[in-house]
């Protein structure tokens, strides 16, 4: 808090003393409860803080002053800070009030009262509590099946926030723990997706952030699907595989590569190709083979076109 030039910390005492003993006489003054200690108030970044300090008796010399120094001497304002000022709803009530506290605000405040026979002083420590709040964040991440990851969350706030990851499943599995880093070794393809890291205290709601793992691995046929048809009918051959990124097709019968002509169509969509047929004859039925291929390898099956009869 700006203001007036400040005298020496050591010094303050003294000072007080002096800056008190000048104080116009008359208010009065009740004095505080000095048998206990350091009284804490708890308030949130961006509230107001009230710290509340009484008179009663005939004494009239009164201030604020806190680890910087003075910021009140009786109705004098030594700090230039605005948000800074007497909260006084009554003659008896000598309260201090700060607006939008900050955390530079935290610390010890002293009542302090000049009675008849000598001062006596009241303190107060402002803690300040700071919502949760995710600073840094690991970005999106594609790796290999195998590979070992480690994501990163880290987050501000006062008390300290605990951080919680959650793999973003139908099962919602969780990794519980006051952890920044969640290490995953050997990342399979039912660890990819989503990951949510959640940075909670008790100021109030947590914040929420996600971080998506994508985990690249060779195709895998889940279905290869033989037909039978008569000819002169139509006829369907399905290949589908599993793999990230997407999957290539190819078909073949024997050694060599189909293409999209003589009544055969390929129809390839995302994990699924199809081999049709629009009109069989003797000269269709047989072996086919569906390759799937991407980067990190190739896999194949073989399926059969039948003769209904």
């Amino acid at each position: 808090m700006g203001g007036r030039a400040q005298p020496d910390r050591k010094q303050l005492p003294l000072v007080l003393l002096r800056l008190l003993c000048l104080l116009p006489t008359g208010l009065p003054v009740r004095s505080l409860d000095f048998t206990r200690g350091t009284d804490n108030i708890t308030v949130r970044q961006g509230d107001t803080a009230i710290l509340r300090c009484y008179v009663e008796d005939r004494s009239s010399k009164v201030a604020w002053l806190n680890r910087s120094g003075i910021i009140f001497a009786g109705q004098d304002k030594w700090s230039l800070d605005p948000r800074v000022e007497l909260e006084k709803r009554t003659p008896l009530e000598y309260s201090l009030r700060i607006q939008k506290v900050d955390v530079y605000d935290e610390g010890s405040y002293t009542c302090s009262v000049q009675t008849q026979h000598h001062p006596r002083t009241s303190q107060v420590y402002l803690i300040v509590q700071v919502p949760p709040k995710i600073s840094n964040i690991s970005s999106d991440v594609t790796v290999n099946e195998g590979s070992n990851v480690t994501l990163v969350c880290m987050a501000n706030g006062r008390p300290e926030p605990v951080i919680t990851w959650r793999h973003l499943t139908p099962t919602g599995r969780e990794f519980e723990g006051e952890e920044e880093y969640l290490e995953i070794l050997g990342i399979t393809r039912e660890q990819s997706g989503k990951y949510e890291c959640k940075a909670a205290n008790e100021v109030s709601s947590a914040d929420v952030k996600q971080v998506r793992v994508t985990v690249n691995y060779p195709p895998t046929i889940t279905e290869s699907k033989s037909n039978e048809a008569a000819t002169g009918r139509q006829a369907l051959l399905k290949c589908e595989a599993s793999a990230v990124p997407t999957p290539d097709f190819e078909w073949y019968r024997d050694d060599t590569r189909i293409n999209s002509a003589n009544g055969l169509e390929i129809k390839s969509m995302g994990s699924q190709s199809l081999l049709m047929v629009a009109n069989v004859t003797e000269e269709h039925y047989g072996n086919y083979t569906c390759v799937a291929a991407n980067k990190l390898g190739v896999t194949n099956a073989s399926l059969y076109l039948y003769s209904k009869y």
